[in-house]
């Protein structure tokens, strides 16, 4: 259970400034910002700052503004429901000169119809602080019933007249439209998504808008929200850890959006699907800290460039970061530095196939996560993960790691596959563990004969086409990151109307000749039919008593399912199928990547024949425009010398 607070007494008068109100609300102000809260429920009504009065939306209802929700469901009735963690008590935990931290809490009993979980919604704010801070702990004890939540995020509605300007990093930085600019718009092939024909602002008319559009990497998800202008006022979300979030450092979601919307995401399903549904069964205890997360308000004078607000919030985020963990939350559940430990040591590479010494993993990912199978990472929900880089050494230093048990994974962009060290690690409070030199063997059965691509993950170094006239981004012209304008997935058929994609080895670039995504063909309006793409390739001498390997790395899949066949695309049965896999959805999300999948086919040398040889990649299932993977990377490997 939570730790024990004492009740919040009708009136309280402290010298740091939290005064109850009435009954129905508590005011948060250390002079800078002023936060208006309501009780028991804990909604965020009002942010007061720089002589705006709200900075959320006067229009939504006082549970609608700033708020907290979980979207659950039980097992035996999917359908989804909302909760907005409402609090039926509140609680101060500490008022004094420095610090003022409320707690709304809400226990379930088996009485309860509702999310069976124990809510503690914690905001905290702090002498001299431009903003507060806000966390979460969700409890589940053993024996209740089953259920499964698919969402769990912090949203702030935004007031529409005042914040026009979104910022999600240094190179995607826009004006944007309305709420009422998209419900003027056409809506294209899902709801997400829609053409403004009519836009306040008339440099928006043509383009489309769609939240997806702005979704990060964990990694890359540090800070993002909202300028206004006049007065030139600066709201930001600040997510200084990403230990309390799900799937690992390359895990996409949602950031800020039009609204304007700014959220901070939890957990989700988007660009994973289904394996991260966290999903509880056979009375399972469970109980996770989510945050804190900093709610950072910034302002220059009238006549300054509002865009320095967004270096500042950049630079608060750093401040943010090298604070974490955090000394100041108050519950029992959220360790300090003290209570953590640390996990040294180097990651090489050993593929004798390029280099007879060991190599450097340089940039290599590296983490701790839940015990698992190899790659589980990228599927965990329900625990905590510790990630960080190797450096140009391949040395690396785990940082702040919560008490548990842990294994321990990595990748390394350059190279296919995943690592996992065969032993468990038992983190205890104040320990330093130094591993050592760590070897990963990726997989690997011979030389290269081919290869397509880089094994990175992600599908960003393909052929990314220009979107169709008038479903154009602006922001995304000439942009690094090409793939998130809207509907590329039928510009294949576009460039390949009747005919599929071959791509011959030696004389094809994947750069220009690989599509990014392995979609279907768009024959009319509500038809799609599957695709077979061709690799084309010369073998001078085959070796007939060995196999050969044909390795597939996706770097994203939705409800398809490739099939591999060898110089025959007719054989009524494929050599190979990866069956259906994938719900990523990272296709029509604008994702460039989804969750990873590695595929090591045989090939025995009888299949194959001196000179030309096809293989055939087939996506065999229709009649969706969303149905497809994104290839990460491709090679086939000759039989080893020893074969």
């Amino acid at each position: 259970m939570f730790t024990r607070r004492r009740p919040m007494m009708t009136r309280t008068t402290l010298q740091f400034s939290c005064i109850v109100q009435t009954l129905l609300q508590v005011v948060l102000d250390n002079g800078i910002v002023n936060v208006t809260l309501s009780t028991p429920a804990g909604m965020i009504t009002g942010i007061e700052y720089n002589g705006i009065d709200n900075l959320l939306e006067y229009g939504y209802t006082d549970n609608n503004r700033g708020y907290w929700d979980v979207v659950w469901s039980q097992l035996d009735h999917p359908k989804d429901n909302i909760d907005k963690l409402d609090g039926t008590n509140v609680y101060v935990v500490q008022e004094d000169d420095d610090q003022v931290e409320l707690s709304f809490v809400r226990t379930w009993n088996s009485s309860d119809t509702g999310l069976p979980l124990n809510i503690d919604k914690m905001f905290v704010m702090l002498r001299g602080s431009s903003g507060f801070y806000s966390y979460a702990t969700l409890e589940r004890l053993e024996g209740w019933p089953p259920f499964r939540m698919s969402q769990g995020r912090i949203v702030f509605k935004l007031q529409h007249d005042l914040f026009q300007f979104m910022a999600i990093s240094d190179d995607r930085q826009r004006m944007m439209p309305t709420t009422q600019d998209r419900e003027k718009g056409q809506v294209l092939d899902y709801p997400e998504a829609v053409l403004l024909t009519d836009p306040a602002n008339s440099f928006l008319r043509g383009e489309v808008d769609d939240k997806y559009q702005y979704s990060s990497d964990n990694k890359d998800n540090r800070v993002h929200g909202w300028i206004c202008s006049d007065p030139p006022t600066g709201f930001w979300i600040i997510t200084p850890s990403n230990e309390f979030k799900t799937a690992g450092p390359v895990k996409q979601d949602l950031t800020s959006h039009a609204g304007p919307i700014s959220l901070s995401m939890f957990f989700s399903t988007h660009y994973a699907g289904m394996p991260l549904m966290v999903e509880f069964h056979d009375g399972e205890p469970w109980k996770k800290v989510f945050g804190p997360v900093f709610i950072y308000l910034n302002s220059v004078s009238a006549g300054e460039d509002p865009l320095t607000l967004w270096s500042d919030a950049n630079e608060q985020m750093l401040i943010e970061t090298e604070k974490w963990p955090y000394d100041f939350p108050l519950s029992d559940d959220f360790p300090y530095a003290e209570e953590r430990g640390i996990v040294s040591g180097r990651l090489l590479v050993k593929d004798g196939y390029i280099n007879e010494r060991l190599m450097i993993a340089n940039s290599a990912y590296i983490g701790l996560a839940p015990p698992g199978e190899l790659g589980s990472w990228q599927r965990e929900n329900k625990g905590y993960q510790f990630w960080t880089r190797t450096d140009k050494h391949g040395y690396f230093i785990i940082r702040s790691v919560r008490a548990g048990a842990y294994s321990l994974y990595a990748w390394v962009p350059g190279f296919i596959g995943d690592f996992k060290h065969d032993s468990y690690f038992i983190i205890q409070p104040g320990c330093e563990i130094q591993i050592g030199d760590l070897v990963y063997n990726p997989p690997r059965n011979g030389p290269t004969v081919w290869e397509i691509g880089i094994p990175d993950r992600t599908a960003a170094e393909f052929y990314i086409p220009d979107p169709a006239p008038g479903l154009m981004t602006n922001l995304f012209i000439h942009h690094t990151d090409k793939y998130r304008q809207y509907g590329l997935w039928d510009r294949y058929t576009d460039l390949y109307p009747t005919e599929d994609l071959v791509y011959t080895v030696g004389s094809s670039n994947y750069k220009k000749d690989w599509f990014f995504a392995h979609v279907n063909r768009k024959t009319d309006k509500n038809n799609y039919i599957p695709t077979t793409w061709k690799i084309v390739f010369d073998v001078k001498n085959v070796i007939r008593r060995g196999d050969y390997t044909l390795r597939i790395a996706l770097a994203s899949a939705n409800m398809a399912e490739i099939q591999v066949r060898i110089n025959d695309p007719n054989t009524r049965r494929a050599h190979f199928t990866t069956r259906r896999i994938g719900r990523d959805n990272a296709i029509a999300r604008h994702g460039i990547h989804g969750r990873y999948w590695l595929y090591s086919v045989n090939i025995s040398g009888l299949e194959l024949v001196n000179g030309r040889n096809t293989i055939y990649l087939k996506q065999a299932r229709g009649s969706y425009p969303f149905t497809g993977v994104m290839y990460d990377y491709l090679r086939l490997e000759a039989p080893s010398q020893g074969d």
